[in-house]
């Protein structure tokens, strides 16, 4: 005999299990994924707050993609609560286990005065510049949006803030800041990719923004050509998210050290020597984060640290470094993987090995391990 739509339905209701929005808000407070399956044009009045959106139509084809773990509690809504009972059976078949449908969907969640957000949306042309992200679960399409909607300082136009820079840019971290007071010489040109042979004598925030923003348009890159001091890095460092070391003095490193922990801005730290490079994370916001006068309480004598322009750096090194910066900084914006928060990682190109040495909090540190700070360093 042929089955009737609304015996179908009728069906559904019976094998697919429906919650109203007290329990869904209960499943949701215990970890339950809500899943929007309305189409564009109905997801663009807003949607379940967090709620992963796959249109029905794709729902088969993507689930598997936002939703990676069958066993993972979701909630499929759509209008009224019709179309969910069909999704729901429908990941049923593919494996998940723990499916229920919304009563009343999206209408009963307005109706009882539940929060809205507004959908994460790429137009097309965001949708095919990074489509390849958009398909790794831990970024997806609200991933992405997220680097969009991030701000990096990089600190330095060089050798490492040169490759961080390109790859941020290419990312699509919507703002990116460059603070340097440099211009384009010459000998940079050997490492510094940000930079070309007609950018010479140009100031290289300069340079550095025309690459990045001919890289990426959706990048809007903000210029800071001045010198990081005590009196300027805070009113700098309020408008970012993130910051991006690549500075190659001690004194620099310190005072964004110093910033970046009264401020609890979370820093990506790198630097180089000839061909030898190290990188770690800070993370003020974590209690248990080290940070850099942790891992240095004073600087060494001059001599024992020389800068590139003295001691020389193979051309290549700092764009595996300021890449891992970059790496880095994408995890800690997207809050996803193990970023280097306690940990020192060590290059050396010539024995092409990578070593990883663990960095721990100094509870006597001035800085992190008293407290509050009153003020950065000179």
């Amino acid at each position: 005999m042929t089955t009737t739509y609304n015996q179908r339905l009728q069906r559904l209701r019976e094998s697919v299990p429906h919650i109203d929005i007290d329990e869904a808000l209960q499943r949701i407070q215990s970890g339950a994924v809500m899943l929007d399956v309305r189409e564009a044009d109905e997801t663009a009045q807003g949607i379940v707050p967090n709620a992963v959106v796959i249109p029905r139509g794709h729902l088969e084809m993507d689930v598997s993609t936002d939703i990676p773990d069958t066993d993972t509690p979701v909630v499929v809504y759509c209008a009224a609560g019709i179309r969910s009972l069909f999704a729901a059976e429908a990941m049923q078949s593919i494996g998940y286990t723990n499916v229920a449908s919304l009563d009343g969907g999206f209408d009963a969640w307005k109706q009882a005065g539940q929060p809205i957000a507004q959908p994460h949306q790429l137009n097309p042309a965001q949708s095919q510049r990074y489509s390849r992200h958009l398909r790794i679960p831990e970024i997806g399409v609200a991933g992405q949006q997220r680097l969009l909607d991030s701000r990096v300082l990089l600190i330095g136009a060089g050798g490492l803030g040169s490759p961080a820079g390109l790859y941020l840019a290419a990312a699509g971290v919507g703002t990116i800041g460059v603070i340097d007071d440099d211009v384009v010489d010459a000998s940079n040109l050997q490492r510094q990719v940000l930079h070309r042979t007609h950018d010479i004598g140009s100031p290289k925030v300069d340079s550095a923004r025309r690459t990045m923003e001919a890289l990426n348009p959706d990048v809007r890159v903000v210029t800071h050509q001045t010198r990081l001091t005590s009196r300027n890095v805070e009113e700098i460092f309020r408008d970012y998210d993130l910051i991006v070391d690549g500075s190659d003095s001690f004194e620099t490193r310190y005072i964004v050290n110093d910033a970046c922990v009264a401020l609890k801005i979370p820093q990506v730290h790198g630097s180089i020597f000839r061909f030898d490079g190290q990188i770690t994370s800070f993370d003020p916001r974590q209690d248990d984060s080290p940070c850099y006068r942790c891992l240095f309480p004073s600087p060494p004598p001059p001599e024992l640290a020389p800068n590139c322009a003295v001691a020389g750096v193979l051309g290549v090194l700092p764009g595996v470094v300021g890449t891992i910066q970059a790496t880095e900084a994408i995890k800690l914006l997207l809050g996803i993987g193990e970023p280097l928060v306690g940990r020192l990682l060590m290059y050396d190109a010539l024995g092409m090995t990578f070593r990883t040495l663990k960095v721990r909090k100094d509870a006597t540190c001035p800085v992190c391990g008293s407290g509050e700070v009153d003020q950065v360093a000179d």
